[in-house]
């Protein structure tokens, strides 16, 4: 079955662009693994469903996760997502004895982060202007929305709604300038995606806007290490509000920085996924590329 491309981005050479080429393919397959794993599907299977051939579909787990198709499926596996769950309120406890809630940090991506003013943000942002562009990545089109001070929003679109995943971000800070500046936002998303650039040396700026109680979750996401969860019962009690599980879901389902603050790492108490802002099978991809990083377990 041959591939149809249908985004022109999709037919430019560079590591970008065959990185959104390999999560067209990706994604088809995640969501044949999603409804199939308790099956134990073949490779051959596998592959149909994601328009590739079987070697075709080897190498490309290879390339973009590091893993095999059956190291991945085995990610997305209710047991795997349990084990991510492991000890982890433990997890916080830890990143806090460890200086992480300091610079928060991202797997190997040192991360720095301010929070706006509760005003600037009470405002709408207004006085705000924000830079946006939209960018290839591992998971579909990324946008990329920036201040002066920092990285302040990353979402994602599958191709043909990228207006929409701008709107949903824009309805944010309504009264902010928004200006498209593609050259101008794309050496983030080249240290957002390509672990060559995750260096602590060079750490990569974030600034949170919403309310405290929101920004509050956020901080305590950047805590979560790549290759494992917390629950939102966990993250709550963090914040000090145990109570407060059903309102940190909403907070962590409007984290405007996706990826970077990692809410695809909260989990549901029973290793549910759960939703996910930009979709669960993004979720389940993002779980997975970071599986073949950390090694599955």
């Amino acid at each position: 079955m041959t591939l149809a491309i249908h985004d022109q981005r999709l037919a430019k050479p560079g590591p970008q662009n065959a990185a959104l080429r390999d999560y067209d393919s990706v994604r088809r397959a995640i969501a044949f693994i999603s409804e199939n794993w308790r099956a134990q599907p073949t490779i051959e299977a596998m592959a149909d469903a994601a328009g590739v051939t079987p070697d075709e579909l080897h190498h490309l787990f290879r390339r973009w996760a590091s893993i095999t198709p059956k190291a991945f499926m085995q990610a997305l596996t209710l047991d795997h997502a349990k084990g991510l769950l492991r000890d982890s309120a433990s997890i916080l406890d830890a990143a806090l004895d460890s200086g992480l809630s300091g610079p928060g940090r991202l797997h190997d991506l040192f991360v720095t982060h301010e929070a706006m003013s509760p005003g600037e943000w009470k405002n709408g942002g207004a006085g705000l202007t924000l830079r946006y562009g939209f960018h290839p990545s591992p998971f579909g089109t990324a946008i990329v929305i920036a201040t002066d001070r920092g990285l302040s929003g990353l979402a994602f679109a599958d191709h043909g709604e990228e207006k929409i995943a701008l709107a949903d971000m824009t309805r944010r800070w309504p009264k902010a300038t928004y200006v498209e500046d593609h050259e101008g936002t794309a050496p983030l998303a080249a240290r957002i995606f390509d672990p060559k650039l995750w260096r602590p040396d060079q750490p990569l700026r974030v600034v949170l806007i919403g309310t405290d109680f929101e920004v509050r979750v956020w901080e305590t996401l950047l805590k979560i290490p790549m290759g494992r969860a917390v629950s939102y019962s966990d993250i709550a009690c963090n914040i000090d509000s145990p109570k407060a599980s059903r309102a940190v879901g909403a907070a962590v389902g409007k984290n405007p920085v996706s990826f970077v603050v990692p809410c695809h790492r909260a989990l549901g108490k029973s290793g549910t996924l759960t939703g996910y802002h930009w979709g669960i099978t993004r979720k389940q991809a993002m779980l997975g590329w970071e599986a073949g990083r950390v090694g599955v377990q």
